[in-house]
This record gives C-alpha cells, structure tokens and sequence, in this order.
C-alpha cells in the first residue's frame, strides 16, 4: 500500500530577516538529495516567532515567501509546507501555507493563539479546520500551541456514526520553547494514540530575538505511539517513509475510533474539512 515520503527540517531561524531565513531554508533543501513528497517548516519560518507586523507581516496576495514556497515546490516536486505573518484585508494571521508542486496552495489559520504571549492581541484566530490529500493520504495540518486542545484535532469525521478516520497524518509545526519541551514531547505522541494516526512536529532550534530558546525536539510517532524519529538541540534535515499499510492494521486490529463520543464544536468556533 501507500508509503509517504517526508521530510523535517529543524533548523535556526534568523529573527526577523526573511531574506536570510529564505536563503538558509533554500541551501537546506537544495541539499536534500533522495526524493520526497513533503517538507515540513516550522511556525513563522520566515521571521521568527515575532509579533512585529507592522514590518514584518507580508501581503497574502504580495508575499516573498509564497512565492519562495512556490518555486521551491516545483523544483523539489513536492508539497512544501510551514506558517507565515501574513496580512490579509486589514487583519493579520499566523497562517500556515500548504503549496503544491503545481504553485496551487490552501491554507489554515491557526486556532488557537498563545494567550501567554499575548499572540492573541496581534493575530486573528482560524475558525476551520483544514485537510488535504497527497497520494491518497488525508493530512491535517495545525500550527504549534493547537496541540494543547484534543478537541481540534480530533480525529472523526463527525457528521458519520461510523468509524471514519478524518486524516492519516497530522502534523504540528511549531516554535515551541525548551523550557516546555516535555509537554510538547507527551503531547504528540498522546495525539498519536488517541487519533489513531502518525503524528509529525517539527520544531525550530537556537535563540530567538526575545533570547528565548528551542531545543527542537522534533518528532514523528506512529498510531501505537511508537517514536519513528526525534532529534534535539541541533539542526536537522531528515527524510523518512510512512506506511499506510501499517497504519490500516493498526486501526484494524484495535478499533477504538468507533468508540469515540459523537460530538461538534460550538457553531462559533465549528471547524470544517476541505
């Protein structure tokens, strides 16, 4: 069946230099010699975890980094994906860029903004969920903090009383702190266990401009929670393969989705898939 190809890389970010961050990013993947068919970006690759958007928030529609996304995916003909500051008619989002080979892209705003930060009081938050498919895997993309709330990343298509999967694979980028980093580590792999699914976060590395720093600690685990890959406080570019012939035996064998409570977010907050 279905092997899905990916590829994280963890890496430091210069703060606030979107040239710099593009031009680091691009010598990286240029590096990448074995084929893939996905590379996962951390959160704000671009800038850095910043709440500056005054100069340093893009256009959507005029955005150096979604066209560096763009050329990117065509030459590695693969899906590129990581979040962005981006402006859109008069509002600004944390806003993670899902862009294909063929320069077509669908994005998601992230849903839950990091109060601790303050990030709410910048950035509007996302009210839908998104998922998209790539070699008939469903993939669901969120963005760093989302992995605190089950509930968002629920894996159910909830308008069926069967037990339908909604996605094979989610993923969390993220610039999440070292000094949190054991709650970002047992949240992924819960994720994993809980939604029946493979789980990948990739987390940035290094000092950020607030000298707040990231030991990375990405991850990949697998639907029994088993860790497929991890790598802490240094920079990292690594590709491994997914099966869904193993992810279907799993849900085979234990068939806990079916089990689950039926139940829809509130109509203000309710997500949707597409």
């Amino acid at each position: 069946m279905n092997k899905l190809s990916i590829t994280l890389i963890q890496s430091t970010l210069h703060w606030q230099d979107v040239a710099a961050n593009l031009q680091m990013l691009s010598e990286k993947i240029s590096a990448i010699k074995n084929p893939t068919d996905l590379i996962l970006l951390p959160e704000m690759f671009s800038t850095g975890f910043s709440m500056n958007v005054e100069t340093q928030a893009e256009e959507m529609n005029n955005s150096w980094a979604i066209e560096w996304m763009k050329k990117t995916a065509a030459e590695k003909n693969c899906v590129v994906t990581g979040s962005l500051m981006l402006r859109d008619k008069k509002k600004f989002f944390n806003r993670l860029v899902w862009m294909r080979p063929d320069g077509s892209f669908e994005t998601y705003d992230k849903r839950h903004l990091f109060s601790f930060a303050q990030e709410e009081k910048t950035f509007t938050s996302g009210r839908e969920r998104l998922i998209v498919e790539l070699k008939g895997w469903k993939i669901c993309p969120m963005i760093c903090y989302d992995l605190r709330f089950p509930a968002w990343s629920r894996n159910r298509l909830v308008e069926s009383e069967a037990a339908a999967a909604a996605y094979d694979l989610l993923i969390y980028v993220a610039n999440w702190p070292e000094r949190r980093a054991q709650a970002w580590k047992y949240l992924l792999i819960a994720r994993a266990i809980e939604n029946q699914t493979y789980v990948a976060g990739i987390n940035r590395v290094g000092n950020d401009g607030n000298d707040i720093y990231y030991s990375g600690d990405s991850m990949v685990a697998d639907a029994l929670g088993n860790i497929l890959y991890h790598r802490e406080q240094s920079e990292d570019i690594t590709t491994l393969q997914l099966s869904m012939e193993d992810l279907t035996k799993v849900r085979r064998q234990f068939r806990f989705l079916k089990d689950a409570d039926l139940f829809n977010i509130n109509p203000k907050s309710k997500f949707k898939s597409h």
